[in-house]
């Protein structure tokens, strides 16, 4: 199947409690909500200041470009609690995988079923070979995130990059698609 297409007709996907889904303009004061908060910004991106902002990057980043881009909405509340995007490297048949989270619902594996559904589609649906993720090591709690997915840390990256003047180590975690089917086998 072509990945491209696959990501055009998967642009709706659902778990048990949450609907993923392109982030719209409709979705301003949620991801305002935690995308305006310092401490739970603080290892993503930077802090938005308006509501303004917010409806900028939703605009530019997530609706100018929305294939792999999805918007965490929970159905108990039918809000927007995060974003989760695969950014699909089609040559090489492998994909990074990227997420953001209000704190105000973490801890209650909502990333977690979010992430397993992403998995699911880029090994089954898109036929890839391999999806990675990094964190920065001032961040241990994403890297929680990416063990509970079944990845395996491949490697640190020392001074990788700055964020927020700081210079920091990135640790990159990995799954392939023979490693996500016998996790797949072990659970049925």
């Amino acid at each position: 199947m072509d990945i491209i297409v696959a990501l055009a007709e998967n642009q709706y996907l659902e778990t048990e409690r949450l609907k993923l889904r392109p982030v719209r303009l409709e979705d301003v004061d949620a991801l305002f909500e935690y995308a305006s908060d310092l401490e739970n910004t603080a290892h993503v991106f930077p802090a938005h200041p308006t509501t303004d902002e917010t409806r900028k990057v939703i605009a530019r980043f997530y609706m100018a470009a929305p294939l792999g881009k999805y918007g965490i909405i929970l159905k108990e509340e039918d809000k927007l609690i995060g974003t989760i995007d695969i950014r699909v490297e089609e040559h090489d048949k492998k994909a990074e995988l990227g997420y953001a989270m209000n704190q105000k619902y973490s801890g209650q594996g909502y990333m977690t079923e979010a992430g397993n559904k992403i998995l699911e589609f880029a090994f089954q649906e898109m036929k890839l070979n391999q999806i990675y993720a990094r964190h920065s090591t001032i961040n241990p709690k994403s890297g929680k995130v990416m063990q509970r997915l079944g990845m395996k840390q491949i490697g640190i990256l020392p001074k990788n990059r700055v964020h927020k003047d700081q210079i920091v180590d990135d640790i990159t975690y990995a799954i392939t698609n023979d490693q996500y089917a016998e996790i797949k086998k072990a659970a049925d």
